[in-house]
């Protein structure tokens, strides 16, 4: 009995939008036939030695392992913005990889980002750029979205043909809106399209 493939979808979130929009690229993933989302996020990282978080989240997606890296034919990452660079959970979780980069167990596999910011030109498209750096250290094999996707050139918010991204306000007063959720989608289904026919 064949099994779908996976795709994971690797998130940080404070205050719950770069988790909405992991929900939605999850969701562009499963429009794919044979193809599965894997929804994990990473904890907080500490300002002192001793841990922080709990070794399971209370709520929501589980901690990722090397391991989801590992078993999953591609990976979305997305992070909200902390001064044009992915958040210091996200980037001391691939600061760990370096074990998986020694045995090029990323080599070959297809990734995507998301972001979300706080203002219109907080610096979303170095973010993106930004958590691209680790996945082509791995030697992955990026994915963006298209202008093919017409809300590309009729957002007034958030979309990058870096990724998907979120505009949502100093105050988290924007929801993700309903173009930028169709973005978040489209990334996804890319993602794992591209993904199955690499993996094939």
């Amino acid at each position: 009995m064949m099994t779908d493939k996976e795709i994971l979808i690797l998130y940080y979130s404070q205050h719950g939008a770069v988790r909405q929009m992991a929900h939605m690229v999850a969701r562009g993933v499963e429009m794919v036939s044979g193809v599965r989302a894997r929804l994990r996020t990473v904890p907080k990282v500490s300002t002192v030695c001793e841990a922080s978080e709990p070794g399971i989240p209370d709520e929501g997606a589980p901690y990722a392992s090397l391991q989801d890296l590992q078993e999953c034919i591609g990976i979305a990452i997305g992070s909200p913005t902390r001064f044009g660079n992915m958040a210091a959970p996200m980037k001391y979780f691939w600061d760990g990889t370096g074990s998986m980069w020694l045995k090029h167990s990323l080599v070959g596999k297809p990734g995507a980002c998301f972001t979300s910011t706080g203002t219109m030109h907080g610096g979303q498209e170095s973010t993106l750029l930004s958590m691209m750096l680790p996945l082509m250290h791995h030697g992955m094999i990026i994915v963006g979205v298209p202008y093919s996707e017409s809300e590309l050139s009729s957002t007034l918010g958030g979309g990058t043909p870096y990724g998907a991204s979120h505009f949502a306000g100093m105050a988290n007063e924007h929801p993700v809106s309903e173009v930028e959720k169709k973005l978040c989608i489209a990334l996804g289904k890319r993602l794992a399209q591209i993904a199955l026919k690499l993996a094939a």
